[in-house]
């Protein structure tokens, strides 16, 4: 039976997580980072670079170069977060034939769930490789105020990169969880998702 892993898919950056002799452990790639970029790059001839390597191409290349995609992953094209979004990209944001978002890079077109999956395949590979095991469940983190189809191309993504997502978890959700790991507390706290 492989590892379950519990993943923050974030705008900016990814964070990946599993439960070790009992303690939850952030997991580190093979050059010490913490965190996968969720940045993803396509050459003109299908090459894709995730993460860290791709950082300094969202200024050399913005063309090529796919990130933020959680503002559109679920989002139908017209929507005001897809508006905001499309001046602050060096990418297009098009319309697909669904009335979802397309990540339009100059090397090709792509939904945000595709750019999502190489994300969550990314840190997939870096667990497997830091656990020395395979990994094929996960947690995954969402925004507190993801609809339903925001939660569900999450899950695409996930499936997609050959993960079985077991449940979405709301972030505060998830900070709140972590705070009492292990403690006996009789009293009520109040998170905030800043």
């Amino acid at each position: 039976m492989g590892h379950v892993i519990g993943i923050d898919l974030g705008t900016t950056n990814t964070a990946v997580s599993v439960v070790v002799d009992g303690r939850p452990k952030m997991l580190e790639d093979s050059h010490g980072y913490k965190v996968v970029p969720s940045v993803v790059w396509v050459g003109d001839d299908g090459t894709i670079k995730v993460g860290q390597q791709c950082k300094s191409l969202l200024v050399t290349d913005p063309s090529r170069t796919a990130f933020a995609v959680k503002r559109l992953i679920g989002r139908l094209h017209g929507s005001p977060e897809a508006e905001d979004a499309d001046p602050r990209v060096g990418y297009d944001i098009e319309r697909a034939d669904d009335g979802g978002c397309l990540v339009a890079l100059e090397s090709g077109t792509f939904t945000p769930v595709e750019i999502s999956a190489h994300v969550l395949r990314t840190a997939k590979e870096m667990v497997e490789r830091a656990l020395g095991g395979t990994v094929d469940e996960a947690v995954i983190t969402v925004p507190a105020y993801f609809n339903s189809a925001q939660r569900t191309a999450t899950m695409d993504a996930a499936q997609a990169a050959g993960l079985r997502c077991e449940r979405l978890l709301s972030e505060p959700t998830a900070a709140a969880l972590a705070y009492g790991f292990r403690k006996e507390l009789d009293r009520t706290l109040l998170i905030f998702d800043l």
